[in-house]
Parts: structure tokens; sequence; C-alpha cells
């Protein structure tokens, strides 16, 4: 019972996430649809940036909430 409520205080809690993932997305799709639009690649390495600290948080946030 006390880790559930320890879960739903997280900082952002699901609707943080959920932005998350949705930058993730979008910044791996822009990275790997740009070489075939057109993009000038110094745009499709900042969206692959993104994407990668996204990734980051998202895995450090999941790391910190599954802590016995």
């Amino acid at each position: 019972m006390e880790k559930e409520v320890l879960r739903s205080r997280q900082i952002g809690g699901p609707a943080v996430t959920s932005l998350l993932w949705l930058i993730f997305i979008a910044g791996a799709a822009t990275n790997s649809i740009g070489g075939f639009t057109g993009l000038d690649h110094t745009f499709g390495m900042i969206a692959g940036g993104i994407a990668v600290v996204c990734l980051v948080i998202l895995v450090v946030r999941f790391a910190a909430r599954n802590k016995d």
C-alpha cells in the first residue's frame, strides 16, 4: 500500500511520462525521416539528441519508480 502512495506522488506523474513519450517519438521520427525528406543534417541530429535525452529521462524515472 505504501509503495502505491509513493508512486502517485512522483513528480509530474503519468502526464509527464506521456509527454516524454510523445516528444521521444516525434524526435525519433523526425531524425529517421529527415534523411529521406531532405531536412538539414543539423536539424535531424538535434531531433535525435532530443529523443535520446527523453529516453534517458524515461529510463531514470522507471528505475526510480521501481527502486526497492
